[in-house]
């Protein structure tokens, strides 16, 4: 069993799945938390369940199951790659957050300046940031 299956479980389909030691022992607290801390409605909850991490699985697996209204949930956030952005945090050396930060206030202009540093000569493809080419930035 996977992760998804308990949340899904818990939080969707509110079909008990924690029927014996196999799925107690698939049951992984800090993946189930994290997941569950994803969503505004379960954060508190999540947040109670990393509190009392030293429950038995089953115990936690209970506590969401019947403390969880069944509510269709949203999808699993994904990593965005933006070439600009990474762009940005290896010019300046920043985080993410400083680099939205300053994506917001480059000129395209200065964000070409950025593209051009990480050519590596020969063909467009050769760029360390191949994507580079589609900057968007303000005027």
């Amino acid at each position: 069993m996977s992760p998804f299956e308990f949340v899904k479980s818990v939080a969707q389909t509110k079909e008990y799945i924690m029927v014996d030691q196999v799925a107690e022992k698939a049951y992984v607290p800090h993946l189930i938390n994290r997941t569950l801390s994803l969503s505004v409605s379960t954060l508190m909850h999540a947040n109670e369940m990393n509190l009392k991490s030293d429950l038995d699985h089953k115990l936690q697996y209970d506590y969401y199951f019947y403390i969880l209204p069944k509510v269709p949930r949203s999808g699993w956030i994904k990593k965005f790659n933006d070439i600009n952005l990474m762009m940005i945090q290896d010019y300046y050396q920043c985080n993410l957050q400083k680099a939205q930060e300053a994506l917001a206030i480059l000129t395209k202009k200065q964000l070409e300046t950025i593209r051009k540093r990480f050519e590596q000569g020969g063909t467009n493809e050769s760029s360390r940031y191949p994507g580079g080419n589609q900057i968007k930035g303000r005027q």
